[in-house]
């Protein structure tokens, strides 16, 4: 029975795992809020701070999206909708605060037809040859 079950859509992860350094007693710090209940754990306290520095910023990032005409959030592109750019002879440039995917059946020669620039930050999924085919048009 199990062996009729397929998955419709990949699973999207909803993170990205990040690693940092800190000093001892910033550390300490955190633990010492930890342990008195501020925070449930040492992630909780850095997502909270990071949210609190992004809400601090966050005029100048909707400046600054405005301006770069930039795509928030998560952005997929599927062979299809890459195959009717190719078709109607258009070429995008790709610009995404958040993720940007591009479909697993894209082919290396698709993609280089019909992306022209590919600005993501936050993270990208896509192939390794996709990756590689348009190294040269990242920024």
């Amino acid at each position: 029975m199990a062996d009729n079950v397929h998955e419709l859509r990949p699973r999207v992860p909803e993170s990205e795992k990040i690693t940092i350094n800190l000093g001892y007693v910033d550390l300490g710090h955190i633990d010492l809020l930890v342990a008195d209940g501020f925070y449930s754990n040492r992630t909780d306290f850095i997502r909270t701070a990071i949210r609190n520095q992004l809400d601090r910023h966050a005029e100048v990032m909707r400046k600054s999206v405005e301006r770069k005409t930039m795509d928030i959030g998560m952005r997929h592109f599927s062979r299809a909708d890459l195959e009717s750019r190719k078709a109607a002879g258009e070429t995008l440039q790709i610009h995404v605060i958040g993720l940007a995917s591009i479909a697993r059946d894209v082919s290396p020669d698709l993609a280089r037809a019909t992306i022209s620039s590919l600005s993501v930050l936050g993270s990208l999924q896509a192939s390794p040859e996709v990756r590689a085919a348009l190294q040269d048009r990242m920024r």
